[in-house]
């Protein structure tokens, strides 16, 4: 019973719960900082700009100012799902990695979002 209950929670755990390319160190946001992306842009080192709004609205704008648009979810594995309107979807999962939150994509690219 006990080693049952043990892998119900680790497979519960967001870190678990899909094949992320976590490194050590990483920690997943919690699932109130994941509610609290509402409101928040998040500026990236390219200048990219993602913008989470209440309600799931959501857009990416790019340093050469074009814009994507769509929505956001939470998953239950943690990570933030977009569905773009142009009908690309995408998922990733956002980490703190000592003082630093970075995006992790499907693919384990590492995009670290600057602190202003």
């Amino acid at each position: 019973m006990t080693r049952f209950l043990i892998s119900a929670l680790v497979a519960a755990s967001p870190a678990f719960a899909a094949d992320w390319p976590v490194k050590t160190g990483d920690i997943p946001l919690t699932t109130a900082e994941l509610d609290a992306l509402a409101g928040q842009t998040l500026t990236f080192y390219d200048d990219g700009q993602a913008k989470f709004s209440a309600g799931g609205a959501y857009s990416y704008t790019y340093a050469s100012g074009d814009s994507a648009f769509g929505t956001y979810s939470i998953a239950e594995d943690g990570s933030v799902c977009i569905a773009y309107r142009t009908g690309f979807s995408r998922c990733d999962l956002y980490v703190r990695s000592g003082e630093r939150l970075i995006l992790i994509d499907e693919k384990g690219d590492r995009y670290p979002v600057r602190s202003e």
